[in-house]
């Protein structure tokens, strides 16, 4: 029998917008910074191995942003894989301030956004970022300028790709009438579906849904997923990640973590195949089936 290759390119390819494609398995950033997503990681070797590693496994999508750190992240990023190797794409965000460890505060006015974006260049060691995020609606600042600014960030050829990030349907019609938007970004895992009705009108438009906080499995449903993972012999993770990946052609998890270990194991989930039984077993978990 031959042995599986542990490669993120086994769970396929996702487009993000018409000119990008990436493998379907990417890698969050937050957690490489230091406590309360604040100041450098305690081991920054540690850190600058793991995204290393993380693209040697194949992984081409890694996400961060500008208030991880802030700054540290993109800076680790730059440090580890500058220059970038063809078909990586960096994808960062903005519209948070950080006045402290876990402090956030919203700013996504379109002066701070053109500053976060000159500054992420910089960073990030490129000239043109090609997924940009708005990180999060501001309640004070009118959600169409924030998007007009990444428009015309845009234009000016420093942002190829815009997209949003904890945002709702009616976001998502509204930025498109201003600019095309390439993915959306919103909590959702196997044990939060939230969001489900978001990630069918991504679905339905080819845009892309990227989870985030992808691994928040263990509080729901245990018992199937434990049984389905023994009967893989993978871990809960691993089926978590492995159905998110049935759940829709347009998802691109992007697990994160310190490990280099933990690294491998969510890659794993790439090569995990589960039955369609298996994955409408996890579906129909009573606590959550009214979500769908």
């Amino acid at each position: 029998m031959n042995k599986k290759v542990l490669s993120a390119s086994e769970g396929g390819q996702v487009l993000l917008g018409k000119e990008i494609s990436v493998n379907r398995l990417g890698f969050g950033a937050m957690r490489l910074t230091g406590e309360g997503i604040w100041g450098p990681p305690k081991d920054r070797t540690g850190a600058l191995a793991v995204l290393r590693r993380a693209v040697e496994l194949g992984v081409q999508f890694i996400d961060t942003a500008d208030s991880y750190g802030p700054n540290v992240s993109e800076e680790l990023i730059a440090e580890a894989l500058s220059p970038y190797p063809a078909g990586v794409v960096i994808a960062t965000k903005s519209g948070w301030n950080r006045p402290g460890p876990n402090q956030w505060t919203h700013d996504a006015t379109p002066e701070h956004l053109r500053k976060a974006v000159e500054g992420s260049l910089k960073r990030l060691r490129l000239d043109r970022i090609d997924v940009y995020q708005l990180h999060i609606p501001d309640p004070i600042v009118s959600f169409d300028l924030s998007v007009e600014a990444l428009a015309q960030l845009r234009e000016e050829g420093k942002i190829r790709n815009v997209a949003l990030s904890n945002v709702t349907q009616e976001h998502i019609e509204r930025a498109r009438k201003i600019v095309p938007i390439v993915s959306v970004q919103n909590r959702y895992s196997f044990a939060d579906r939230e969001w489900d009705y978001v990630v069918d009108y991504c679905e339905s438009t080819r845009i892309a849904f990227i989870p985030w906080f992808p691994l928040a499995a263990g509080r729901i449903a245990g018992e199937i997923l434990h049984q389905i993972a023994e009967a893989h012999h993978a871990s809960p993770t691993q089926v978590a990640l492995a159905w998110l990946l049935w759940r829709s052609p347009i998802m691109l998890p992007i697990p994160g973590t310190s490990s280099i270990e933990h690294l491998e194991q969510n890659v794993g989930a790439a090569t995990l195949h589960l039955s369609e039984d298996e994955c409408e077993k996890l579906s129909g978990v009573p606590e959550l089936a009214g979500s769908r």
